[in-house]
């Protein structure tokens, strides 16, 4: 089994949760694939791994939404 790299814990800040994370990268996954149907082009890698390797290199990050009426 290959294990992506950047690790969990390399990518997580101080003020973020692992669950941000997932969702985080989950959602740029999705953006991603959308982008390729939309431009018609063939998948070189999955979503996922790209999504991971764009926050890890600074691409985009996640910012955590305070909602105190939950």
């Amino acid at each position: 089994m290959n294990m992506l790299r950047p690790s969990v814990n390399q990518l997580i800040t101080k003020n973020e949760s692992s669950y941000s994370l997932v969702i985080g990268v989950a959602k740029r996954a999705r953006g991603i694939a959308d982008e390729l149907v939309a431009e018609q082009k063939i998948l070189e890698e999955k979503p996922v791994k790209t999504a991971i390797r764009e926050l890890a290199a600074g691409k985009y990050r996640i910012i955590e939404r305070n909602d105190s009426s939950r």
